[in-house]
């Protein structure tokens, strides 16, 4: 995530003073044509600035200071008719007294607010009916490795008044920013915005980064995707899929951000990403940002292969099933408009249910017999790989529940079947190096023809990932070559982050080592929302037939020593953020950014930050480079494709550099 501390070397991330200036002017204009009363003057971020008119670095811009964890909340009780979920997931009914699901969900807030690489994890459901009144709104903050979710089988089945939010870190030093707001989420529900005697926090506030998703959420008022009530308030996300709002979004100070299949009243500004895929709504294409269009906003029309996330949900009769969204082609707004989500359910005696207590080979044996699988909140440490060997297998995660292998081995491996669906989950590497933390099919199986493919891959059935995050160091020391190997054809991946921590535990060039987030062999592979940070070589290698990327947030490594440490072959410094290899003949990348910080005080440079074929059938769209903190950052990016587009360097700092088509 961009701007953080430096927590290894001392020295802060950095603002982005002409990205701010340039913010405030489109923020300014986007306010100008909202109704008087729609949002607070505070809405205008206000940066701080030295003489020289550069943003605050050192300790203003610091890493947020997080204070120590609140006592664990008690442990959850059951109400009659719910299933064991573990001792972290609290399941709340509308004839529950308000005072006590308030407490519950402020002390789990208490708890997780600035736990950022703590070992709990939460989940709070709401069955389906009402929680809060105008009178009475139930409003909570959502901290670290919380998910938020509603047990209805459409969002307007749970309904609060009042509003879930997540806010501003702020250090000791007065710096409050949501650059380090990852690993959280809210889904399936709706908010009725009521917020009273909140003065500038009215509304719903979602000041996020990476790896916290909103999904089929209904937001009825006012959305806000920053926290302007405390500064400089630098945010950089995100994800938003399958939901609708009923009034406009504050983007604000998001760097970046993607919204796919969702419906929208209207967007305030652009600072340098803005990707839309399939959203009713969304702003006419403009990218470069332009006086005549404002931007920049990537605007898709439609996207091309799509598969919502299963969620947990009551039927009618109050038994608890997965439901398992089918995948479209050609979408467009979102799956619940005019109905139900199409899909298939499953019963929850089809699902084992496990706890981070249950060992690699009992949750084996539960596969194998075929039975799909529900994680329970909590860390899984284990010891040998879990394998998903039966098509249509679905493995979800509850609270953002983590697995961390402990010899050195692929954590996960799906077979070569197709229609398996893997959300949910943060994938830590441990001490031991794994190849690869998650591997999708064996590369062998399914490249023949015909019936036989098919009994490996499926266009009409592709094997999904949604909400899946990896993490190379930061709660503890991790190592491991590649994060994500994708090996089957028709795989989704919506929604992945793919980290190499810049701070935290085990931290070090030497220490959290890490080739590579994402290696794709397969064929007809579409990510829609990919993002990708500091591993030590290529990011991204692409070697699979009819590709497609819609929209990639990189950074390259903060922290390689010298130019000779990091280069790619003799003569060509660096490594591209995205490698599309030679042998490659069709593949499209749209709403593509990748930024440079190298923090180790000499010049480092990337040749390029994309390199592709020259050939007719690969195509790039709306490509970017920016260089990062010109107070702490050397070198920089020279190219931004294949020799083409202009350089990012301390000569233009926090300034897009852009190529709008390739070739």
């Amino acid at each position: 995530m961009t701007h953080r501390r430096d927590r290894t070397h001392g020295r802060a991330r950095a603002g982005r003073p002409l990205a701010l200036l340039a913010l405030t002017t489109a923020l300014a204009t986007a306010v100008a044509a909202l109704p008087a009363a729609a949002l607070p003057a505070a809405a205008l971020p206000t940066v701080a600035r030295a003489a020289d008119g550069t943003a605050p670095t050192g300790a203003a811009a610091a890493h947020a200071a997080a204070p120590a964890p609140a006592p664990r909340p008690a442990p959850a009780q059951r109400p009659s008719g719910v299933p064991d979920l573990g001792p972290n997931t609290y399941v709340f009914t509308p004839s529950m007294p308000q005072d006590r699901i308030q407490a519950t969900v402020d002390a789990v807030a208490a708890r997780q607010v600035g736990n950022e690489m703590g070992s709990d994890r939460y989940a709070l459901l709401f069955a389906p009916g009402t929680y809060g009144s105008a009178e009475k709104p139930l409003n909570f903050q959502v901290g670290y490795y919380t998910e938020v979710a509603g047990l209805g089988q459409n969002p307007d089945d749970v309904t609060i008044n009042g509003s879930v939010y997540v806010r501003n870190q702020c250090s000791a030093e007065g710096s409050c920013i949501a650059l380090n707001n990852f690993w959280r989420s809210m889904s399936n529900l709706t908010i009725n915005v009521t917020t009273p005697d909140f003065g500038c926090y009215s509304g719903q506030f979602w000041a996020v980064s990476q790896a916290a998703p909103l999904r089929r959420v209904h937001v009825k008022g006012q959305t806000t995707l920053m926290d302007y009530c405390t500064g400089p308030s630098y945010a950089s996300g995100g994800f938003i899929a399958d939901s609708r709002f009923d009034a406009t979004v504050i983007s604000g100070s998001q760097q970046q951000f993607f919204t796919r299949n969702s419906e929208l009243t209207g967007w305030s500004n652009g600072v340098w990403n803005q990707v839309f895929s399939g959203t009713e709504g969304a702003p006419a294409e403009c990218f470069p940002a332009a006086a005549e269009c404002g931007g920049p906003y990537t605007t898709v029309a439609e996207t091309s292969v799509s598969r919502e996330k299963p969620y947990l949900y009551q039927d009618a009769s109050g038994t608890y099933r997965v439901f398992v969204p089918a995948a479209a082609t050609a979408s467009r707004g979102t799956t619940w408009a005019d109905g139900p989500t199409p899909g298939r359910s499953v019963p929850l005696s089809d699902v084992f249910v496990a706890r981070p207590s249950d060992s690699a080979r009992a949750i084996n044996r539960e596969l194998a017999r075929g039975r799909h699988l529900l994680l329970t909140p909590g860390v899984y440490h284990l010891d040998r790989t879990l394998e998903v060997r039966r098509a249509g297998t679905v493995v979800l995660g509850l609270g953002l529940a983590s697995l961390t292998p402990t010899r050195g081995q692929v954590a996960m491996r799906v077979a070569d079947v197709p229609g398996v669906d893997v959300a949910g989950i943060t994938f830590d590497a441990g001490p031991v190096s794994s190849p690869v933390l998650l591997q999708v099919g064996s590369g062998h199986g399914g490249k023949g023809n015909g019936h036989d493919r098919d009994r490996w891959s499926r266009a009409s059935d592709p094997t999904a990932l949604q909400d899946v995050f990896f993490r190379i160091g930061g709660p503890y020391l991790g190592k491991a070559g590649v994060s994500l190997l994708v090996n089957s054809d028709h795989v989704v991946l919506d929604d992945i982050w793919a980290w190499r921590a810049d701070h935290g535990n085990g931290v070090g060039w030497t220490q959290n080592t890490a080739d590579t987030g994402l290696v794709v062999n397969g064929d007809h592979v579409t990510a829609t929302g990919l993002f990708v940070e500091h591993y030590q070589k290529t990011e991204v290698v692409w070697n699979g037939e009819h590709g497609e990327v819609t929209f990639f947030q990189n950074e390259l490594p903060y922290d390689p020593p010298n130019q000779a440490a990091w280069r790619s072959a003799p003569g060509h410094d660096g490594y591209p953020a995205l490698l599309v290899t030679k042998r490659v003949k069709h593949f499209s990348g749209t709403g593509m950014g990748s930024y440079s910080f190298f923090n180790q005080g000499v010049d480092v440079f990337a040749e390029n930050a994309f390199e592709v074929p020259r050939t007719p059938g690969v195509r790039l769209h709306d490509l970017l480079t920016v260089f990062l903190d010109p107070t702490n950052g050397k070198g920089g990016i020279r190219h931004v494709v294949n020799g083409v587009g202009g350089s990012s360097t301390t000569a233009n700092p926090s300034t897009p550099v852009t190529v709008v088509d390739y070739p």
